[in-house]
């Protein structure tokens, strides 16, 4: 399933989207930075609350997928210009990060 495709079935909001048809395989949910960039696997949606600009670089080190930012967490237009910048997708949703792990593990 390919990140716009996950956003649009899951009813995320959309907040950075440079690369819409890139395939997600796999998840990973973490909130410590350097854990994420340890075993995050590229092509997961990587399930965070964090919204800080570090997001962005490990998004892009990382090569997730797409970032999904769970609990109704708000990146500021900073990191929403970042993500740009450095191609990583991100989403926004008001789920927690159990629930959305769960409600997306069958489509990824």
């Amino acid at each position: 399933m390919t990140v716009n495709e996950l956003a649009l079935k899951h009813s995320f909001e959309i907040v950075s989207m440079p690369t819409p048809d890139r395939e997600v395989r796999g998840g990973y949910v973490g909130d410590l930075l350097s854990w994420v960039m340890g075993r995050a696997e590229a092509d997961n949606a990587w399930i965070t609350i964090m919204t800080n600009v570090n997001i962005a670089a490990v998004g892009a080190l990382s090569d997730v997928a797409v970032v999904i930012i769970a609990e109704g967490a708000r990146p500021d237009a900073q990191v929403i210009e970042t993500a740009q910048e450095k191609g990583v997708n991100i989403v926004l949703t008001d789920k927690t990060a159990y629930e959305v792990a769960v409600a997306i593990s069958a489509d990824i």
